[in-house]
């Protein structure tokens, strides 16, 4: 969600804050805020709106400094307004966060008893007047800090500037993610290693409960009982911190066209011949009895997915959860089970807390694109997708990594218990590495899909059907729509069709059909009919059998190349995502930043 970046700099810092807010961007945000140190004089500046706003105030109000913190918010308490704005300050106290203090309201109570008043309806205006009280008690920034961090209950990456203090910077996290830079003679602070990457490559990672004093001469690191700690320093490669459109309109198109490179990529990485190569610390499936998959958003449609392929392939039962639901039943977890959690950012807030539930419960495994994150890292062991750095809010190329990566595991699965024999298993990976193929000639389909977007544009509703592994496929497409053109969107399984969702169809409703000639596909072509009797406006994806036999009496088609029945899931994500993003084009939305939603949700 919000982006935080903090600079001691041995230059004016306004500007470098406001070029590194820009690569946060794609985290989601309405307002934006810069405060800076300038000869002891703490001071701020403050925009809603894009940061083109913070640009143009800071052209007429310029902000002096070579210390400064900056944040772009998503605003959580109190709407978007400049008084809600980040930087918080409170006299001598300035403060960015991200998260959610949950006891906010019993401290701004007792702040307000002892003669504090509050200028925002924002929790975060707590963290900087609890801070300035304690200044007023006598306390020095470093332990005013410290005894406030201890009051504070919840979610939170904190950055600290101080009136006075050209050459202090406090910085501490627990629950969202946070990152210190090291340059020469300069020290930085960022919510994500992309902000700090032209400033440096040399990054260490903050632990839960970490709080970190800096100075230009370095840094001191002091863990949750407050005693020195030392983290590791790691160089990042260029490769991880580029950030290039390269030549695209659109992060999310850059993303869908990479999905042929990405793929090889990822099985490249694990296989090797006819070998799934999987770290040694992954557990034998022979002593699995049960597997528990936790995401959110769309890496849960992948883990929806992927239970078809564990109990296909490898028969072993799957509970998948919603991570925001999933601890609050309190799931009684036996032995032997392996409990999965999926995120593309590794830093997703209720994934990260249903993990911790089932730690020393269940062996742990992630399946992540950010190898440095808090779930990989709190995992027994990370499976990166190798998806590469992923902008654009809507998801593209992550899912059909996830996708691919959980396909290998359960072959891994369906290898170690021998449910499959070598010749079937050596068939899947000759399947799956034919797929970025497959999504190089399903590319070729886009001019098409294009012109059918612009008639989708026209609707109000539309309803996506799949069944099998094209179900969580149907609910995935549905999520895209919705999410970037803003049209209502839903996904069913074909089945449940005449069980409330056909009362919807009419000469209105387009329904996307995903069903590819398959054991299920006659299955699926009577349900379309259901619908085409009804007048319902028909387009069926499928491939070219399934139109041969089927696309008569559709509305539009889309064909695609055929693709192992097992696999489909994964090569008809890119009709998806395509019909997703020509749809939002042709409304005029933005396609990389939706309204209303972050790339990374950081807060339950």
């Amino acid at each position: 969600m919000c982006g935080i970046v903090g600079v001691l700099g041995t230059h004016e810092v306004a500007p470098i804050i406001v070029e590194a807010l820009k690569r946060l961007e794609y985290r989601g945000y309405d307002s934006a805020g810069i405060a800076t140190v300038s000869d002891g004089v703490l001071d701020r500046r403050r925009a809603v709106g894009k940061l083109v706003n913070l640009s143009d105030h800071l052209v007429h109000n310029p902000l002096a400094g070579k210390s400064g913190i900056g944040h772009t918010r998503w605003a959580t308490h109190g709407g978007p307004t400049v008084g809600n704005a980040h930087p918080h300050q409170a006299g001598p106290v300035a403060v960015v966060h991200n998260g959610i203090i949950e006891n906010f309201k019993a401290l701004r109570t007792e702040l307000e008893v002892a003669g504090y008043a509050f200028q925002s309806e924002t929790d975060t205006e707590v963290i900087a007047l609890l801070t300035r009280k304690h200044i007023d008690e006598g306390h020095d920034p470093r332990e005013a800090t410290r005894l406030t961090l201890e009051r504070l209950e919840g979610a939170f990456a904190l950055a600290f500037l101080f009136q006075g203090e050209d050459d202090l910077m406090i910085a501490a996290r627990k629950g969202s993610p946070l990152a210190i830079g090291h340059g020469d003679g300069e020290m930085y602070v960022g919510s994500d290693a992309i902000a700090l990457a032209p400033m440096t490559n040399r990054i260490t990672y903050l632990e839960e409960g970490d709080r970190a004093v800096l100075t230009r001469a370095g840094v001191e690191i002091f863990d949750s009982e407050g005693r020195p700690a030392i983290r590791a320093m790691k160089t990042l490669d260029a490769d991880q911190t580029r950030v290039e459109k390269g030549g695209h309109r659109h992060w999310m198109a850059k993303e869908i066209a990479e999905q042929p490179v990405v793929l090889a990529d990822a099985l490249t990485h694990y296989v090797s011949g006819n070998d799934i190569q999987m770290p040694a610390e992954l557990p034998d499936f022979k002593g699995i009895d049960r597997i528990i998959m936790v995401a959110c958003g769309t890496a849960f449609y992948a883990c929806l997915t992927a239970k078809y392929w564990f109990e296909q392939l490898a028969r072993i039962p799957v509970e998948v959860d919603v991570a925001s639901e999933f601890r609050y039943r309190e799931p009684p977890i036996t032995a032997n089970t392996l409990a999965i959690f999926v995120s593309q950012s590794g830093e997703t807030a209720d994934t990260l807390a249903a993990l911790r539930y089932c730690r020393d419960k269940a062996a742990i495994l992630a399946v992540v694109n950010v190898p440095e994150s808090s779930i990989a890292r709190e995992s027994d062991v990370a499976l990166p997708i190798m998806a590469g750095r992923e902008i654009g809010v809507a998801s593209t190329k992550a899912f059909t990594c996830q996708l691919t990566v959980l396909a290998l595991l359960a072959l891994r699965a369906a290898g170690d218990r021998s449910t499959l024999p070598p010749e079937t298993l050596a068939t899947h990976l000759s399947d799956l590495r034919g797929l970025p193929a497959l999504i190089s000639q399903a590319m070729a389909c886009e001019p098409h899909i294009r012109d059918i977007a612009r008639k989708l544009a026209e609707a109000q509703d539309i309803l996506f059907l799949g069944r099998g592994a094209m179900y969580p496929l149907a609910l995935e497409g549905a999520l895209k729509l919705k999410e970037i053109s803003y049209i209502h969107a839903e996904g069913y399984a074909s089945g449940e069709l005449k069980h409330g969702p056909i009362a919807l169809v009419d000469k209105h409703v387009p329904i996307i059909v995903l069903a590819p000639r398959d054991s299920l596909f006659e299955k699926t072509v009577s349900n379309m009919q259901e619908v085409m009797a009804r007048a319902g406006k028909v387009l069926l994806v499928t491939d070219s059998a399934g139109a041969a036999e089927a696309a008569s009496g559709t509305w539009e088609l889309i064909t695609m190349p055929a693709v192992s029945s097992v696999f489909a899931p994964i090569l008809y994500a890119i009709p998806a995502q395509l019909l997703a993003y020509h749809t939002a084009i042709a409304k005029g939305t933005d396609v990389d930043q939706p309204r209303n939603l972050a790339k990374s949700v950081t807060v339950e």
